[in-house]
């Protein structure tokens, strides 16, 4: 069943002049198209940020640490012990930051400094 609102033309209206149906349809398709725009407008932003900066915030806090760190020039081994964590779980950490920015090995590009690009586009803040 769909529900009535206010803005549709009443039953009764049928039969009415012609002046007063055209308004009440002008005002129908004023609030629908007003409606139409809120809802796609509510879609995209319920998307949240978009591209890059998405990207950046599906980052773990690890991940960001670790990215945080690679900003500062530091190498697997350095950012392994300023984290006391193993070599190991800073390259899985480093392969899921690549992973999530969507930047695949290639000849031509360095992932860690485009990841690098990224975090400081950002501003500095995954």
């Amino acid at each position: 069943m769909i529900a009535r609102t206010s803005t549709l033309p009443p039953p009764s209206s049928i039969g009415q002049p012609l002046d007063s149906s055209a308004a009440s349809a002008r005002s129908f398709a004023s609030s629908s198209a007003c409606f139409c725009l809120l809802l796609v407008a509510e879609l995209v932003g319920s998307r949240g940020p978009s591209g890059e900066a998405a990207a950046l915030q599906s980052l773990t806090p690890r991940e960001q640490e670790v990215l945080g760190l690679m900003a500062e020039g530091r190498t697997n081994a350095a950012i392994a012990r300023a984290l006391v964590v193993t070599l190991g779980a800073v390259e899985k950490h480093i392969s899921n930051i690549f992973a999530k920015l969507d930047l695949p090995a290639t000849d031509d590009d360095h992932r860690r400094v485009l990841a690098v690009l990224a975090y400081l586009r950002a501003g500095g803040d995954a």
